[in-house]
């Protein structure tokens, strides 16, 4: 074939290089992370504030500063006696404190409540001390946590046992005591990866 010019006319041949799809490696039992997680995100769940205040350091020492961790793995777990459970990352901040603080406390998020949910939610964050700065919060009297007053409801909670499981700790704790703030507001949800309003 001849251009325009007279030259010879190289046919172009598309780039048929493929880029391979990264295949999700299944565990022994057959499924993989990727489906795993794709499965579970279709779980609507609530969205909690876990909070507590680290002890001293000796018996007369001044005591830490307050903790506080996003959470989405919180539920009830008995009526009788009252106990809920949470799941924590094994070796967080969090997990590796309730392992020595046996008081700590929830605080059920309002869906007004989002941008909280998000500042307790993100990785190398500053200071869980300039966090808390200005939220409005009171001081639970038995656990010593942090309880924010907008929230819907409020535990103090007091560690019943701690189970392994896999990359989480479960911890399975007694309700303290229990207060509803604002408990007619719309609740806070965690959907498909995302934080969701109820229509």
């Amino acid at each position: 074939m001849c251009g325009a010019r007279g030259e010879t006319s190289v046919p172009r041949v598309p780039n048929t290089t493929l880029v391979p799809k990264p295949v999700p490696t299944p565990h022994p039992e057959g499924v993989s992370n990727d489906e795993f997680r794709a499965a579970m995100s279709r779980l609507a769940a609530g969205v909690c504030l876990i909070t507590a205040h680290e002890p001293p350091l000796t018996g007369d020492g001044p005591r830490g500063e307050d903790v506080g961790m996003t959470a989405t793995a919180f539920m009830s777990v008995s009526l009788d006696p009252p106990l809920v459970l949470v799941s924590l990352r094994e070796g967080s901040r969090m997990d590796d404190l309730l392992e020595e603080q046996p008081l700590w406390a929830v605080s059920v998020l309002a869906d007004s409540q989002v941008q909280i949910a998000g500042r307790f939610s993100m990785k190398n964050r500053i200071s869980d001390r300039l966090l808390f700065q200005d939220l409005p919060h009171v001081r639970g009297e038995v656990s010593g946590a942090l309880l924010l007053t907008g929230a819907l409801a409020t535990l103090e909670c007091r560690t019943e046992s701690r189970v392994a499981a896999g990359d989480h700790t479960l911890v399975v704790a007694r309700v303290l005591t229990s207060t509803l703030p604002n408990p007619d507001a719309p609740p806070l949800t965690y959907f498909r990866g995302r934080y969701r309003h109820l229509a």
